[in-house]
């Protein structure tokens, strides 16, 4: 924290980029607000501050000077909240100026201690508050007698239009400001333009969260002010959306900006980035065209590269365009801007922006759904080639992940990984660590080893940002976190640990709200969610109305839990015919995760009509394809239905040996449904290969039987913890079977209770405890 200390008031080469570029935007012009801003510095070095509220105001500095004017009470405000002493004086030493002469103003600025009059000053000549006291000087001596008579009378409106309502703190002002022609530092001339600008913002500027609020904009900024304001929302948009303006009023300030100037370049470009966040195709498209227009017109690119400059914005204005249409699904119109951009960089052979080109060619293509991985290795071979790490590692990621499902090895893709992620730690790009993060993440969760999922989603979440921390915000709200985060609410509820994951929710909505880029994300984690605990819970009238909502975000998704319903409310054919057309869908897709969860769905309706050898063929094939691509969660889930199957078949041992090879995986890394459904299907087989029969008592194995009733009590834990009642009730009701046949009236009585409880709370026939798994 001493740091800000330093580089406000010591060493301005110590600040960051944003602060060294910025020094000199100061208004060219002296204005009522920026002599409270003199009064601020002359109360912090007179007055007797603690190292706490020093630093404080050491932060907020920098705001003040640079942003938009502030009312009087938004000013106090916001230093109050810093130092209350603090504000208490600045008030003081304004109201002596403001309610006094014009004499007190005068004196204000000959008393005021300065790096260039006072040796005690702490602050240094080239600092940022010594230039900002400097340039105050110089304009305020170069002003003529008038001048000085208009700025103190502006000086009295400031102050008197805060009390002029003593309800409302925040009551506008006219900022009569003297143009750049009146009290510029050149300027000679003895006239006066002042100007009259409309209401301020309604919410205190802070050091970390300096924005304004759903109000009009007071009129024309100075060109360093827009610039400042520019830089500061886009750099929140990309790094903390929940810190820039809402969408509608930055829409506002910004066609109040484009009002006074509509050439502004950079001014059209957020508000394309504003649109994008509201999904506005129109206004985006709209806006990106006319940024890439006024860049042209400006002349900015062309000033030293000239015709190069000019021909460079075309091809980039027609890359972005591309990008937009990706965005927004527009394969076809994508297609054309991308063709465009490749034929205008050809032209003027420039690899750069090729490449880039290149790399929108192979993600668009995985978009379509088409096999992209040759023009992805071109790519990056060609990326290597150029020194162009950021877009070889990309290439890279996109390869891991379009290996992973393909089916191949591994310990290639993590070797593949681990690669990059030196390149990344080497050129420092944290976007591109993010990334890998939580592809790393993805890749565990589809292997089924949620330990490993688990940490490297804890990993990212914990990482230092490598960023700038510029406006007080981390890199925090791009689609790597929300993926991560998504993961993380997915593994709580395989736990069961439903509170947690109403926080992880929660924390997603607030950092990337309904309308944002990656909010999808999180909406189809949630619904997901809720479904499964629905299912489990038995309440499939409250699981149903969610198919619909998923369904607009997912199609396949949509799909698959409606044939999950239709089956559990035993409309099976109906379930039958969707999961046919789904798994046609997803063959054509390579979704291959998809068409294993199709083939066991299909194998449980099988179950319903008794057709046990029919299904065997179905779950081969998925045990199969399961194991050809490494995905163990899956692997075990298709060898608990073959376990089940050859159960039904009458060959428990050999459904027990079976058993043997999933039970520690689905243990280790599995869901507490999972491992509830596997205990229970355990212990059926060892009741069954101790000679317990449905129908029958006979000699039975009383060691299989002592392993059955302790597994059953560990299987009841399980689905207690996921209030599933339905499968309770099973448990119950093997358990009653069990302790009669062993004798053991007592826990046979209480095994009965507690089933006949539950049954009469269900309200529903238990379907026969034989043909679900």
């Amino acid at each position: 924290m001493a740091s800000v200390h330093e580089s406000l008031y010591f060493n301005p080469m110590m600040t960051n980029g944003v602060v060294h570029a910025n020094v000199f935007g100061i208004k060219d012009w002296v204005s009522p607000y920026k002599i409270s801003v003199l009064a601020l510095l002359y109360e912090m070095t007179a007055s007797k501050i603690t190292l706490p509220e020093r630093r404080r105001l050491n932060k907020l500095i920098l705001p003040l000077q640079q942003g938009p004017d502030l009312t009087l009470g938004q000013f106090l405000q916001t230093v109050e909240e810093c130092c209350p002493q603090t504000a208490y004086a600045v008030k003081l030493r304004l109201h002596e100026m403001a309610d006094g002469e014009l004499k007190d103003m005068e004196y204000f600025f000959s008393t005021l201690p300065t790096p260039f009059t006072a040796f005690d000053s702490e602050a240094y000549k080239t600092s940022v508050v010594g230039l900002f006291m400097r340039h105050m000087l110089l304009a305020y001596n170069k002003l003529s007698f008038s001048q000085v008579y208009k700025l103190y009378k502006s000086l009295q409106h400031y102050y008197h239009s805060h009390y002029a309502k003593p309800s409302d703190g925040q009551v506008s002002f006219p900022a009569l400001v003297a143009d750049d022609s009146d009290m510029d530092l050149t300027s000679t001339e003895d006239t006066v333009g002042d100007r009259t600008g409309g209401e301020e913002m309604d919410t205190p500027l802070h050091a970390s969260e300096l924005q304004t609020d759903n109000t009009p904009s007071r009129g024309p900024l100075s060109q360093k002010q827009a610039e400042y304001f520019l830089a500061r929302q886009a750099y929140l948009l990309k790094n903390d959306e929940n810190k820039a303006l809402k969408p509608a009023a930055l829409q506002e300030e910004l066609n109040n900006m484009l009002k006074f100037n509509p050439d502004f370049a950079e001014a059209h470009y957020l508000n394309y980035l504003n649109s994008m966040r509201v999904q506005d195709i129109f206004l985006s498209t709209h806006s990106l065209l006319h940024y890439f227009d006024r860049l042209i017109l400006s002349g900015n690119e062309g000033k030293s590269n000239g015709d190069e400059g000019y021909g460079r914005s075309l091809r980039y204005a027609a890359l972005n365009l591309a990008s937009l249409h990706c965005r927004f699904g527009h394969y076809h119109q994508a297609d054309l801007a991308l063709q465009e951009a490749i034929r205008i960089a050809q032209e003027s052979n420039d690899h750069v922006c090729l490449q880039h080109c290149l790399s929108w060619l192979y993600t668009l293509e995985q978009m379509k759904g088409s096999d992209s991985t040759v023009l992805t290795e071109d790519s990056v071979k060609m990326a290597a080639h150029f020194c162009l790490p950021y877009l070889a590692s990309l290439g890279i990621q996109s390869l891991v992940q379009q290996g992973a499902t393909q089916g191949k090895l591994a310990h290639k893709l993590m070797d593949a990984l681990k690669d990059t992620d030196i390149l990344h730690w080497k050129h420092s790009l944290s976007e591109l660590i993010e990334i890998s993060l939580a592809q790393t993440t993805s890749i565990w969760r589809m292997y089924g080893k949620s330990t490993m999922a688990l940490q490297q989603a804890q990993l990212l979440l914990n990482m230092s940002s490598l960023e700038p921390v510029n406006f007080g915000v981390q890199q925090n709200n791009t689609e790597a976190f929300a993926v991560a985060l998504c993961h993380l609410a997915e593994l709580h509820a395989e736990q069961g640990l439903y509170a947690a994951v109403s926080e992880i929710l929660q924390h997603l909505k607030e950092q990337f709200p309904a309308h944002s880029q990656h909010a999808k994300l999180w909406m189809l984690c949630d619904l997901k969610i809720q479904f499964e605990r629905h299912m489990n819970e038995g309440k499939y009238h409250l699981a149903e109305p969610l198919v619909t909502a998923m369904s607009a975000l997912n199609k396949t998704e949509g799909l698959y839990r409606k044939a999950q319903v239709l089956k559990a409310l035993n409309r099976s054919t109906e379930a039958y015919g969707i999961l046919q057309r789904l798994q046609v869908h997803c063959e054509k897709t390579t979704c291959t995760e998809m068409v294993i969860r199709v083939m066991l769905a299909t194998a449980e309706l099988h179950w319903e009509s008794s057709g046990f050898s029919t299904a065997l063929p179905l779950l081969l094939q998925a045990l199969a394809l399961a194991r050809q691509h490494h995905l163990q969660s899956l692997a075990s889930e298709t060898i608990l239905h073959l376990a089940f199957t050859q159960l039904m078949l009458g060959v428990p041992e050999q459904a027990l040996s079976v058993l043997h090879e999933a039970i520690e995986p689905v243990l280790a890394h599995g869901g507490v449904i999972d491992k509830g459904r596997a205990l229970l299907l355990t212990a059926r087989c060892q009741m069954a290969a101790a000679g317990f029969k449905p129908n029958r008592q006979g000699q039975a194995d009383l060691h299989l039987a002592a392993l059955a009733v302790d597994t059953l009590n560990e299987a009841a834990g399980y689905f207690s913890k996921l209030n599933c009642k339905e499968r309770l009730r099973d448990v119950h009701y093997l358990q009653a079977r069990l302790h009669h046949s062993l004798g053991q009236i007592s826990q046979c009585n209480k095994s009965a209770m507690l089933f006949r409880l539950l049954d009469q709370e269900l309200q529903s026939p238990a379907p026969p405890v034989s043909m679900q798994l």
